[in-house]
């Protein structure tokens, strides 16, 4: 049964809030009669309190009209509830417990690290400024540069113990209702009691949770948040963590990069081909090389097809073990220069490439050949801006090696239709995941793979938007 607020005292609000060694509750004597000032030390700018008390204090003294109510502070009649929600979210709460009245004060005081450019999405021209941890400061970095009064902010609360809040934003005139529809029922239907991370998240908000490939472009650019709201998308902001998600997208959206809008439209678009060509190489190389040397020699040249046989002939084991060996090394090489100190980390890039690299092909363990065929491979599939759809295309080149094992090339014209099986039946937020090529649409596609020129009024413009319609 829930206290009513006429019993309430300071022995009670201790309790409510297990006697925490930063919450302050304060008696004070008003003209309305006794009552309590508590909040958070850890979570309260204790300046700002005061101030804010004693304003209130003198315009009670005044018998002004609404004098709780102020800019920053709200009068409500007495919630238990709200009342342990409000000063767990960094609340001054002043309760006068005769009147059964509270007053929540807006003074929270979060800290925030400076908006330092991410380390995994560096540009050479552009903007340097990342998102934090703080939701309000996310937001007052897309509100800057998007001063249009279209431009919807959606809070939804997450978590019913610590109130964590996720937000959801879009451009009013530009996104799909249908699709905003959709996004604010799946965040609404997240169920637990605890808040996400973006991670947890976007498990909830994907179409597809199993597959390989990300539905969910995430990032933490503010500039790459407000390129994608043009488009008609839909951004998700998750409190305590820098990491934006943005959907719908498509497949190609993850090989787009902002220095491509930032450099020239033939620099641009050359670099774009260049990550596509590179998709291909990073999934198809190692599964052609075990094919070749398995299956179809007569392919190479004679010349080439011999210095192979040679370093072929000489291994204990067959191709695709040699290739496993040295793919897993790679990604174990990856992993531990991820974990380690930032001064360690390129060391052990170092020792594990060079010195122990050297050593297997010394030992006779792998080919030259095969080094060469997975540096490549590492190579190319670092290329893909987007880190998830890098650890996605990474993890599919192991399934085209098998099929080139077991069935040469016809194993991986197999796989690969199975691929774009799996592609064509993606979506993001019910989008077709592999827009424009399916749905085929002829005046999209060269948008997919070329960076236009930004001229006023551009006739084509308007195909920059894959999911835009636009309201009457």
């Amino acid at each position: 049964m829930k206290n009513p607020a006429s019993t309430i005292d300071k022995y009670f609000l201790e309790d409510l809030f297990y006697g925490s060694s930063d919450l302050v509750i304060q008696e004070v004597q008003w003209t309305i009669g006794k009552g309590f000032v508590c909040y958070f030390t850890t979570l309260v700018d204790t300046v700002e309190t005061a101030k804010q008390i004693e304003l209130m204090r003198s315009r009670s003294e005044q018998a002004l009209k609404n004098w709780g109510t102020t800019a920053i502070s709200t009068v409500q009649a007495f919630n238990q509830e709200q009342l342990i929600e409000s000063i767990c979210s960094g609340m001054t709460l002043l309760i006068f417990p005769e009147m059964n009245i509270q007053i929540q004060l807006s003074t929270q005081h979060f800290t925030a690290r400076s908006p330092d450019e991410p380390i995994g999405e560096t540009t050479v021209r552009g903007s340097h400024e990342g998102f934090v941890e703080s939701l309000e400061q996310n937001l007052y970095m897309i509100r800057k540069r998007l001063a249009i009064p279209d431009l919807v902010i959606r809070t939804v609360k997450m978590g019913k113990e610590n109130n964590s809040n996720a937000t959801y934003i879009y451009i009013d005139s530009l996104a799909d209702p249908d699709v905003v529809l959709e996004a604010a029922n799946r965040l609404k239907n997240i169920p637990g009691e605890y808040a996400l991370g973006s991670g947890q998240m976007e498990d909830y908000l994907e179409d597809t949770v199993y597959s390989p490939f990300p539905q969910l472009l995430n990032t933490e650019r503010p500039d790459r948040v407000v390129e994608n709201l043009l488009e008609g998308k839909i951004a998700f902001l998750i409190d305590h963590s820098p990491t934006v998600l943005i959907g719908p997208v498509t497949f190609f959206s993850f090989f787009q990069s902002p220095d491509d809008y930032n450099a020239r439209p033939i620099v641009g678009t050359f670099y774009r081909l260049l990550r596509l060509g590179g998709l291909v190489m990073a999934v198809l190389l190692p599964a052609f090389y075990i094919a070749v040397v398995s299956y179809h020699f007569e392919i190479l040249p004679n010349d080439i097809s011999q210095q192979v046989k040679l370093t072929v002939n000489d291994l204990p084991y067959r191709p695709i073990f040699e290739a496993l060996f040295l793919e897993l090394f790679i990604e174990l090489i990856r992993e531990a220069s991820l974990r380690l100190p930032t001064p360690i980390g390129p060391t052990i890039g170092i020792v594990g490439g060079l010195v122990i690299g050297d050593a297997v092909v010394n030992a006779g363990l792998v080919s030259n050949v095969m080094i060469v065929v997975v540096a490549i491979t590492a190579i190319s599939s670092y290329v893909i801006p987007s880190p998830e759809m890098n650890m996605s295309i990474r993890i599919i080149r192991f399934p085209f090696m098998i099929m080139a094992t077991l069935f040469g090339f016809f194993g991986m014209c197999i796989m690969a239709l199975l691929l774009y099986i799996h592609l064509l039946n993606l979506s993001s937020l019910k989008q077709p995941y592999f827009s424009p090529l399916i749905p085929f649409d002829a005046s999209r596609l060269w948008v997919v793979f070329l960076r236009l020129p930004f001229f006023r009024h551009h006739p084509q413009q308007k195909t920059f938007s894959f999911f835009r319609r636009g309201r009457k």
